[in-house]
C-alpha cells in the first residue's frame, strides 16, 4: 500500500455539505480518499507529502462527451469546396479525416488530446471514436493512450452505414466483452452509434440485440442539426428518440448527445426514461447550430451533462460557453450560471458514476483519488457561494500545479510525468501532416 497526503489546500469538496475548507488536507491509501479535512501529517505518516500552497484542490474533472480522433484536424482546411451546412460539415470534413486515420493516428491523437485533459485537471474522459479504415482493434489503441496518460475512460465505437451496413458493431461488441473480463474498472465501455439518419432499420436492430444481450448503455448524436430530424421522418415517419426508445435503448446507462433539436415531447421521453443528454455549446456555435435548450431539458428534469465534442479537453470552457449561450438566448442577464456549474461539477459526476463502479467526482472518504491542484491561489474570499465565480473566471484560465488520477501523481509542477510531452508534440506534427496530405 502507497499513501499521499496533500496539505495547505483550499480544498472545495463537492460533497453533501459543499465544504470549502481553508488549510485543508486530503488524505489517500493506494486509489481511494481515506480522509480529508484539517490532518495531522504527523500522526499519518504518509509515504509522500504534497504542500499545495494555498492552491485551490478539487476533484479531478469529467468530460461527458469527447471525440479524441478529431484532435489532428486543428488548424486543417479540408480540400475542395467550403461546406456551407452541417451536413456539408460532416461529408466535406470529418467524414474524410476519420476515414483517413490510421492505427498510429487513432493512438497519438488520444494520446496527445489525453494529455491536454490532465493538463486542463480532467480524470475521467467519456469517448465516442470513429476510424472506418482502422475499425477493427482501433478501441484498443485508445484505451492504450487511456493506459499510458493513467486517466479514466468509458469508449465506444460510432456505428454508422455510411460506409458498408453496420460498421463498427462487432467492434463495440468485442470492447464491451473485453473490458467486462478485465475486470478493471480504469476504461469501461459503451455502445456507440453515429445517428438516427446514418442508420437503417436493419443496422439499429442489431445493435438493439446487442445492447440487450450485454445490458449496455448507448452513446448516440440526437437531432444535432435539423438534417437528423428531417431524415428520420422522410425515412421512417417517426421522431429521433422514439426510434431508439421503441428498441429499449433509452435509459438510465444511455447518453443521447446535442438535442439540440429535439421536441419537448421527446425531452419528456429523456426523463421519464432517465436517459442522460450531453450538451457541446462550443462545438453547437461553431457549427452555427441552434442554441441547446438546456434550461428546458433541466426543467423536463433530464439529467444535462457538458462535453467538449472534440472542440477540446477543457471542459470548464464549455460550462462558462454554456451559461453565456443561454443568457444570449433569452435576452437574460441572470440566467444559467448556476446552473452550467452544476451540470460540469455534479450532472457529469452522476453521469461518470453510473458508468464506472468507482465513484469519483468528490473528495470524501472511500471516493477514487481523483484530484487536481490547480496553479490558482484565490485573491477573493473563496466560499460554498462563491465557487462558481472562481471556477469560471479563474481556475478555467490556470493550468494543473498537480493532476492526481487513480492515486498516482500524473501531472506536477505543471509538467506531465513518466511521458516526454515534447516529444510527443513533435511526433504529432509530423503525423497530423501526413494524415493531411492523405485526406482528399
Amino acid at each position: 500500500m502507497t499513501s499521499l497526503l496533500i496539505t495547505n489546500a483550499q480544498v472545495v469538496t463537492l460533497d453533501d455539505e459543499n465544504r470549502v475548507i481553508d488549510g485543508g488536507s486530503v488524505y489517500v491509501e493506494d486509489e481511494r480518499i481515506v480522509d480529508v479535512g484539517n490532518l495531522d501529517a504527523e500522526a499519518l505518516a504518509p509515504d509522500r507529502t504534497i504542500d499545495a500552497g494555498g492552491r485551490l484542490l478539487m476533484p479531478g474533472l469529467i468530460i461527458a462527451h469527447h471525440h479524441l480522433y478529431s484532435t489532428f484536424a486543428r488548424g486543417f482546411t479540408p480540400p475542395g469546396p467550403a461546406a456551407t451546412n452541417f451536413d456539408e460539415n460532416l461529408r466535406f470534413l470529418w467524414w474524410k479525416l476519420d476515414a483517413a486515420l490510421d492505427s498510429d493516428d487513432v493512438y497519438y491523437s488520444a494520446l496527445l488530446a489525453l494529455l491536454d485533459a490532465a493538463l486542463a485537471g480532467c480524470t475521467t474522459v467519456i469517448d465516442h471514436h470513429a476510424s472506418p479504415s482502422c475499425c477493427e482493434g482501433s478501441l484498443d489503441w485508445v484505451e492504450r493512450a487511456f493506459t499510458e496518460v493513467g486517466l479514466n475512460g468509458c469508449l465506444c465505437y460510432e456505428v454508422s452505414d455510411r460506409n458498408k451496413p453496420g460498421e463498427g458493431v462487432e467492434e463495440n461488441e468485442r470492447f464491451i466483452r473485453k473490458c467486462r473480463e478485465s475486470g478493471s474498472d480504469q476504461v469501461t465501455a459503451m455502445f456507440g452509434m453515429h445517428a438516427s439518419m446514418t442508420l437503417s432499420d436493419e443496422t439499429l436492430d442489431r445493435c438493439a440485440a446487442i445492447c440487450s444481450e450485454l445490458d449496455a448503455g448507448v452513446h448516440v448524436h440526437a437531432a444535432e442539426d435539423a438534417i437528423d430530424v428531417e431524415t428520420t421522418r422522410e425515412r421512417h415517419g417517426k421522431r429521433v428518440l422514439d426510434r431508439f426508445h421503441e428498441r429499449g435503448m433509452t435509459g438510465h446507462k444511455s447518453i443521447f448527445v446535442h438535442g439540440t433539436h429535439l421536441e419537448p415531447g421527446e425531452m419528456q421521453l429523456l426523463a421519464a426514461t432517465d436517459s442522460m443528454l450531453v450538451s457541446n455549446p462550443e462545438s453547437n456555435m461553431n457549427n452555427g447550430l441552434p442554441v441547446s435548450p438546456v434550461l428546458d431539458f433541466l426543467d423536463h428534469g433530464v439529467l444535462v451533462g457538458v462535453g467538449t465534442d472534440g472542440m477540446s479537453s477543457h471542459v470548464i470552457s464549455q460550462a462558462r460557453a454554456m451559461y453565456m449561450h443561454q443568457r444570449t438566448l433569452h435576452r437574460n442577464p441572470t440566467l444559467a450560471f448556476g446552473e452550467s456549474c452544476d451540470i460540469l461539477l455534479r450532472n457529469n459526476r452522476r453521469i461518470a458514476n453510473r458508468l464506472f463502479s468507482e465513484p469519483r467526482g468528490s473528495i470524501v472518504k472511500g471516493q477514487l483519488a481523483d484530484l487536481v491542484i490547480y496553479n490558482y491561489v484565490p485573491f477573493t474570499p473563496l466560499r460554498p457561494e462563491t465557487l462558481f465565480g472562481h471556477l469560471l473566471f479563474g481556475v478555467g484560465f490556470s493550468r494543473a500545479h498537480t493532476t492526481i488520477a487513480r492515486g498516482n501523481v500524473i501531472v506536477e509542477n505543471g509538467d506531465v510525468l513518466k511521458l516526454h510531452e515534447n516529444d510527443i508534440r513533435a511526433h504529432c506534427v509530423e503525423r497530423a501532416a501526413a494524415l493531411w496530405s492523405r485526406i482528399r
